[in-house]
């Protein structure tokens, strides 16, 4: 395997003698032992914005079991899940309440009676607005675990109500939707905030992990060299959007969307407009940018 190959860092990790032990695939129900007492099982729901599914990790040591993020109501996927705690799971976390992520804690709560730990969903269509905590942890609060304490980091920009958890005894970040393995997010305005996403991304830079278990994708080594390059990334395209507002502005959002992104597929243009929304918000909170009847320009200083 290539070191770029998507499964390099995390076949490195599970398989460091060369054993042919780990695997180069994510198969929906496959369960994949990450660390003592940590298991992953991705959820069969497959596509252009979850990527081969979402995964669903496992804490627990035999006697009790949690779960981050659950996933969709996917029957199969949940009762294999319960299935692996030996129907003994006392609680569910959950890093935001986009729709791949959250809507399995009602059938955990229902089945088991688990308590569910995350924060209320903001309006939205995207939003899971059954979701109903029980415990809304505070930024840099620690959850007791069968495995060991979990870190809270409240991380806006995706969605406002993200969260991180940082298993700090194995150096493991389970990052949801802040740092996905393969490609970027998208940044949906008005839930979506640019600046917060960069400024969260800056601050998990100086929280202790080597590799972050993405919410889609395989694990990622290097962990702190991926967050460089997201926010290296971004940043790189704020300068792209800047430069479409000085050249062809005033002008519409798609206008400059075809301009600051005209190396994303035809197909994907949408999802793009998105985040050049984003940015041109971000631009204009700093006085870079103004809109003027649905047009966007270049602030005068």
């Amino acid at each position: 395997m290539e070191p770029d190959a998507p499964a390099y860092a995390e076949v490195r990790r599970l398989d460091p003698h060369r054993q042919g032990t780990a695997s180069a695939e994510l198969v929906p129900g496959r369960a994949v032992e990450l660390a003592p007492g940590v298991t992953r099982v991705t959820a069969p729901n497959p596509g252009a914005m979850t990527g081969p599914g979402t995964n669903s990790y496992l804490l627990g040591n035999g006697d009790e079991s949690l779960v981050i993020d659950p996933g969709p109501a996917d029957p199969a996927h949940l009762e294999r899940l319960l299935a692996l705690a030996d129907g003994r799971i006392s609680r569910v976390l959950v890093t935001h309440t986009h729709i791949d992520h959250s809507p399995g804690a009602a059938w955990f709560k229902a089945r088991t009676g688990a308590r569910l730990v995350g924060l209320p969903p903001p309006p939205g269509a995207s939003q899971d607005a059954g979701f109903v905590p029980d415990y809304r942890p505070a930024h840099g609060e620690r959850l007791d675990t069968p495995v060991g304490p979990l870190k809270v980091l409240h991380t806006p920009g995706h969605a406002s109500n993200h969260l991180c958890y940082l298993l700090e005894s194995a150096r493991l970040l389970f990052a949801g939707d802040q740092v996905m393995q393969g490609s970027t997010v998208v940044i949906n305005p008005p839930d979506g905030d640019m600046a917060a996403y960069l400024a969260a991304l800056q601050a998990l830079g100086e929280e202790p992990f080597d590799t972050i278990a993405p919410g889609h994708g395989f694990l990622i080594g290097e962990a702190y060299a991926a967050i460089d390059f997201l926010v290296t990334h971004r940043l790189a395209r704020e300068h792209k959007v800047r430069l479409a507002l000085a050249r062809h502005g005033p002008a519409s959002l798609e206008t400059l969307t075809q301009h600051a992104y005209d190396d994303v597929p035809e197909a994907r243009r949408a999802l793009a407009a998105r985040s050049a929304l984003a940015h041109l918000l971000k631009l204009e909170v700093e006085g870079r940018a103004l809109q003027r009847d649905a047009l966007w320009e270049v602030a005068e200083e």
